[in-house]
C-alpha cells in the first residue's frame, strides 16, 4: 500500500511538474549563458586543472572527484538497466537529453555555491541550503532542503546503492535469496561505518586510488564490446531513435515511457538541478566561482555522456533482448556474458562494489553538509558517530528490501529537492551569469580570472569574495 502511494506521487512528479521544470530551466540557463557548457569547454578543463588558492585547500579536480563519486555509482550500471528494460531503448536519448539541457543548471547552482560558501574550521563549505538562507533571506526553505537532501542520500540513495550491490551477486550459484543480501549488506555497512567513523583512512585513500582506474576500466570495456558487435551499431541507433520518438506509445502510457524512465534514471544518475554537487562544489578553493561551476559541467557530461551510454551501449550490442524479468544488474551481467563469457559478470560486480561504496561515501559527505546547516555549527564527534552508526544500519536495511518500493523513495525525494532547486537557481541565477561574464571578460583581457562580489553587485554579505 505505501509502495502504491509513493509511486503514485512519484508518476505525478514525472510526468507533469519535473519535466516542465528541468526543460525549462535548462533551456533558459543554456540560452542565458550563450551556450556556455559547449561553448566553453576548454575553459572546463583548463579550470578542473588548477590548483587550490590556499595551501592545503580543496582542489577543484577534489571536488570535482566528490561529486563524481557521488554521481558515477550504481546508477550507471543499474539505473541505465533498468531504464532499458522497463523504457526501452528510447530511453536512452531522452537520458541524453537531460543531461544536455540540465549541464547549464549545474553550471548555475555549482557557481551559487562557490558565490555563497561559508568559512569553517576546516575549509570553506556550502550549498543550496545557504544560498537559499542568505540569497532569498528565508531559512525554512533551507531547512526543508537540509531535511529532503538527508532523507534522499543517507536513506533512499544509500538504501539503493546497498541493494544495488547485492542483486548482482544474485547470479552466482552460492546466492541465496533470504540469507545473502542481509550478509552482503552486513559486509558492506561494517566496512562503510569503520571508514566513517574513523581509522579507515587507508581504505577510503586505496578506494580513491583505485575508482578512477574502475572508471577508465569500464569505458575501455564498453568500447571493447562496442567493437566486437561494431556491425549492430547502426541498428541499436535506430532503434534509440525510433523509440524516442515512437509518440504513440509514449503518450499511450505515459508513466511508463521511454520519457518517463529516461528523465528518471538520467536525472537520478547525473543530478542537475538536484541541488546536491552544490555541496561538493563550495568546498573548492579557487579564485572565480564560475570556474567551478565549469568544473561541474565536466561532472555531469561524464557521468550521463560517457558512463551511462558506455553501459547502454554494451547491454543493447550485445543482442541480449531486455525484459522486465531481468532489469538491475542482472541484465548488464547478461550482456557481458555474452560477449566476454565468464569475465563479464565478474567484472561488473567488480565495478559495482567500487561505485557502490563511493557513492555512499559521497552520500555521507552531502548529509554532513546539510547536518552542519540545520545545527548551526559543526556537530560533536560523539553525535556523528551515533548518525554514522545509524547511517550503515540503513545500509544494512536497504539491502534487503524490494527493489521497487526503493526506487520509488528515491525518485519522490529527489524530486522534492529539484522542485525546491530550480526555482531558487532561476530567482538567483541572475548572480551566476553575472559571475559567468566577469569571468569571461578578465579571460578576454588575458588575466587569470579573481571575483570580488561587488563587480556583480551582489546585495548580500556572504564570508568570501571581498
Amino acid at each position: 500500500m505505501l509502495n502504491d502511494i509513493v509511486s503514485a506521487v512519484n508518476d505525478a512528479l514525472y510526468s507533469y511538474i519535473l519535466i516542465i521544470l528541468l526543460v525549462v530551466c535548462g533551456i533558459y540557463f543554456t540560452i542565458r549563458t550563450k551556450f556556455a557548457p559547449f561553448r566553453l569547454f576548454k575553459e572546463q578543463l583548463r579550470a578542473v586543472m588548477e590548483k587550490p588558492t590556499e595551501n592545503g585547500g580543496v582542489s577543484s579536480f577534489q571536488a570535482l572527484m566528490v561529486s563524481t563519486a557521488s554521481r558515477v555509482g550504481t546508477g550507471n550500471i543499474v539505473g541505465v538497466s533498468t531504464a532499458l528494460c522497463l523504457g526501452g531503448f528510447g530511453s536512452v536519448f531522452w537520458m541524453w537529453l537531460i543531461a544536455i539541457i540540465g549541464s547549464a543548471s549545474a553550471f548555475v547552482e555549482s557557481t551559487l555555491a562557490q558565490i555563497y560558501k561559508k568559512k569553517g574550521t576546516e575549509g570553506s563549505y556550502g550549498g543550496p541550503a545557504y544560498y537559499i538562507e542568505t540569497g532569498l533571506k528565508c531559512k525554512p526553505l533551507a531547512v526543508i532542503f537540509s531535511i529532503l537532501l538527508i532523507i534522499t542520500y543517507g536513506f533512499g540513495f544509500n538504501m539503493l546503492a546497498s541493494y544495488n550491490l547485492q542483486s548482482t551477486f544474485s547470479t552466482y550459484s552460492f546466492y541465496n535469496a533470504e540469507s545473502s543480501p542481509w550478509i552482503i549488506g552486513l559486509i558492506l555497512a561494517a566496512v562503510v561505518c569503520y571508514c566513517l567513523i574513523g581509522g579507515g583512512s587507508r581504505i577510503i585513500k586505496t578506494t580513491s586510488f583505485l575508482v578512477p582506474f574502475m572508471g577508465v576500466a569500464y569505458i575501455i570495456i564498453a568500447l571493447v564490446i562496442i567493437v566486437l558487435n561494431i556491425t549492430s551499431l547502426p541498428s541499436v541507433f535506430s532503434e534509440i531513435f525510433s523509440g524516442a520518438f515512437n509518440f504513440e506509445a509514449i503518450f499511450g502510457g505515459f508513466s511508463g515511457s521511454c520519457v518517463m524512465y529516461g528523465i528518471k534514471r538520467g536525472l537520478f544518475s547525473n543530478e542537475a538541478g538536484v541541488g546536491s554537487a552544490p555541496n561538493a562544489s563550495a568546498s573548492a578553493e579557487v579564485s572565480h566561482p564560475a570556474k567551478q561551476g565549469l568544473v561541474q559541467v565536466l561532472s555531469v557530461f561524464i557521468d550521463t555522456l560517457l558512463v551511462c551510454s558506455a553501459t547502454a551501449f554494451m547491454c543493447m550490442c550485445s543482442g541480449v533482448e531486455p525484459s522486465k524479468e531481468i532489469s538491475g544488474a542482472e541484465y548488464v551481467q547478461l550482456s557481458l556474458r555474452e560477449t566476454l563469457g565468464a569475465f563479464g559478470p565478474l567484472f561488473i560486480t567488480a565495478a559495482m562494489i567500487l561505485f557502490a561504496f563511493t557513492t555512499l561515501l559521497g552520500n555521507l559527505f552531502y548529509v554532513d553538509k546539510c547536518l552542519i546547516f540545520i545545527m548551526g555549527k559543526e556537530p560533536s564527534k560523539v553525535f556523528m558517530h551515533v548518525y554514522h552508526v545509524i547511517a550503515s544500519v540503513v545500509i544494512l536495511i536497504g539491502s534487503g528490501l524490494s527493489a521497487d518500493f526503493l526506487w520509488n523513495v528515491a525518485d519522490v525525494t529527489m524530486g522534492g529537492m529539484t522542485l525546491i532547486n530550480i526555482p531558487v537557481i532561476l530567482i538567483l541565477g541572475k548572480y551566476a551569469l553575472k559571475a559567468l561574464a566577469d569571468y569571461e571578460k578578465q579571460r578576454k583581457e588575458g588575466v587569470e580570472p579573481v571575483f570580488h562580489a561587488k563587480d556583480i553587485d551582489l546585495p548580500h554579505e556572504v564570508d568570501y569574495w571581498d
